[in-house]
């Protein structure tokens, strides 16, 4: 029986099944988008190097024979310093008040620091929703660092999130390295066992519920964060305004035409998204346009506009124009 045929008559899942939301937090950069790849096993999530990638939270769709989890990806949670920054940490503390349980992600290879504590505090006013500690990027530390870390993840939960706190500190606290594939079904076993006993929510094709134009522009913006200096993260934006097929092709020959802004802060940010001669600019369309084809299967036309708009991160009617 499939997924799709429990979904039409939910008593027919099997006993024992169970389906839920899990939000995976962390500070900036913890591996939160990379592990959610890995759990779904496909590309949903945009990743980068740098802090502040993800900007929308992403719903990646875990099927598995016994369980379905959800997976909601945040922003980094952080201190913010700007209105953007400020309406990142609401969309966590909201998308936190309406899932089955939270996986808190803290990096094998960096110490447990101020933000790590600041999540924790932030985690345990959560009540009785359990949380589990994932130790990501365990490909990056030899085996002792792993060891040390693990056991100051779990002091950390018995800190904050223990008796003395009218809790039992972490759930699990499970190592993992989303880019090897190590221990990635472990931390799915792991989080299911947290969800109601519930029939699947989703159809089993369904890899997220993220619309395909929001898709479509995190796979710009990832583009153009690739390689580009510590300041831009932070201030750049895209917007699709228009995707649609091409209505002289022939229905074998389809192509999908996408137009879509590049936003940017300053005059020399757009210089440097645009590179010498626009060669910056052309790098980031074919790398874009490359996963846009692999994400919906379909040749695809990229004009992109790179445009200023001055200080949007602080603007509430430019963050609204710009999608936050």
């Amino acid at each position: 029986m499939t997924t799709d045929d429990l979904l039409l008559d939910p008593s027919a899942a099997p006993e024992g099944f169970r389906a839920g939301f899990v939000s995976l937090v962390g500070r900036p950069n913890a591996g939160k988008s990379t592990l959610t790849n890995a759990l779904v096993g496909q590309k949903v999530a945009i990743t980068s190097s740098k802090p502040q990638t993800t900007r929308h939270t992403i719903r990646g769709i875990v099927h598995r024979e016994m369980f379905q989890l959800v997976l909601v990806d945040t922003p980094g949670l952080h201190r913010p310093r700007t209105l953007l920054g400020q309406r990142l940490n609401d969309l966590v503390a909201e998308t936190l008040g309406e899932v089955d349980a939270v996986g808190f992600c803290i990096p094998a290879d960096e110490k447990i620091g101020p933000g790590d504590r600041f999540i924790a505090q932030q985690l345990a006013m959560l009540n009785r929703t359990p949380v589990v500690a994932l130790v990501t990027k365990t490909d990056k530390a030899n085996p002792a660092q792993v060891a040390e870390q693990l056991l100051a993840v779990t002091e950390l939960g018995d800190q904050v999130l223990g008796p003395e706190n009218k809790g039992t500190g972490f759930a699990a606290v499970v190592p993992v390295s989303a880019v090897k594939g190590h221990q990635v079904e472990d931390v799915a076993q792991v989080l299911s066992e947290q969800l109601p006993v519930s029939p699947p929510l989703y159809p089993s094709g369904e890899l997220t519920d993220e619309p395909e134009l929001i898709m479509v522009a995190e796979l710009i913006r990832e583009a153009a964060l690739e390689g580009v200096r510590d300041e831009l993260p932070h201030s750049v934006a895209v917007v699709v305004e228009e995707m649609n097929l091409r209505e002289d092709r022939p229905q074998d020959r389809p192509l999908l035409d996408v137009y879509a802004n590049v936003f940017v802060e300053r005059d020399s940010q757009k210089a440097i998204i645009i590179g010498k001669g626009g060669s910056r600019l052309k790098q980031i369309g074919q790398q874009a346009r490359t996963g846009i084809e692999r994400l919906l299967g379909t040749p695809v036309y990229l004009d992109l506009r790179v445009k200023v708009a001055k200080e949007w991160q602080r603007d509430p009617k430019q963050l609204g124009r710009l999608g936050f």
